[in-house]
């Protein structure tokens, strides 16, 4: 697929007026790779290439409040996570949950009965548990494909090409394992044993492909929000002084701790040397710990 030239030039006008500084430089950046991603997504969905382009930045919303999150002092707390799922939270649509319910009895019941029939609990014909245990296999993989294609507080909805993926994958390895359970629980001839082997390996490899070749579902907010989460604060980038200080305190401990492996060698053996380079090591730590995680001053 050829790359999306519209993204840039949208992205150059959702920026236009914004002060590039690194910060907001960084953020561009990411936010190209993030729409560049999206846009794939809704370009395999069935979307030209512009209006792939076009919807991947209205679900962006205003740069300038992914620009103010950014200047935040500290990373987000769980708290402010939490707000943020509020603001941006979206109810399940009304006709899916039903589905989802009627998906979930469908599994239940058809695997309950499949079940009671091979145990000998209902008196009924064995054959009977294929067909159920193909009716359970194919309410769950509903459920499964049906909650993939809709769109969720975090998450972008996955293309229907793609949920049908899933709900295939989890058709034939649902559908492979109850055959298998029906085989354990002699219901079925050992030779059927064979039909679950497919299933479940061909499930395999389908989940595998369709992991493999995921893109990022996250909303905006949410990968923001990650970004900030995994941010490190650095207090010899911020402070140049504390890490000038850093350096004069290293060079004297690791001065004083060669002079008396010096002394120590001439005086009462090399043996005692190592002593004095762990203790000059563990100053070392500690002068780190203690210049690294200090109080913030500006607080």
């Amino acid at each position: 697929m050829t790359e999306n030239t519209d993204i840039h030039r949208l992205l150059d006008e959702a920026f236009a007026g914004v002060a590039m500084t690194p910060d907001a430089q960084d953020l561009k950046e990411e936010v190209r790779a993030n729409l560049m991603a999206r846009a794939a997504e809704l370009e395999s969905a069935g979307r030209t290439p512009a209006q792939a382009a076009r919807q991947a930045i209205a679900e962006l919303g205003d740069v300038r409040d992914l620009l103010d999150e950014d200047t935040d002092a500290a990373p987000r707390a769980r708290s402010d996570y939490a707000a943020l799922q509020q603001r941006h939270h979206v109810k399940p649509k009304a006709g899916f949950v039903v589905r989802a319910v009627v998906w979930s009895l469908m599994f239940v019941v058809a695997a309950t009965v499949a079940i009671l029939i091979a145990t000998g609990v209902l008196p009924l014909p064995v054959q009977l548990t294929i067909g159920l245990m193909g009716v359970a296999s194919t309410g769950l993989a509903y459920l499964v494909g049906d909650s993939l294609s809709q769109e969720t507080t975090t998450n972008h909805p996955m293309p229907l090409n793609r949920a049908a993926g899933y709900f295939l994958a989890t058709l034939i390895g649902t559908y492979g394992l109850g055959i298998g359970v029906l085989v354990a629980l002699a219901a079925l001839p050992l030779w059927c044993i064979v039909f679950a082997a497919v299933g479940v390996i061909g499930a395999i490899i389908l989940f595998a492909f369709l992991f493999a070749s995921q893109t990022n579902r996250h909303k905006a907010w949410v990968r923001q929000a990650q970004h900030d989460a995994s941010r490190v604060r650095n207090r010899f980038e911020e402070e140049p002084e504390t890490a000038a200080r850093f350096g004069i305190y290293s060079a004297v401990i690791w001065l004083v701790t060669f002079a008396v492996i010096v002394v120590l060698v001439f005086t009462v053996g090399w043996w005692w040397a190592p002593l004095a380079f762990v203790g000059g090591f563990a100053a070392m730590m500690l002068l780190l710990a203690r210049m690294l995680f200090a109080p913030d001053k500006k607080a």
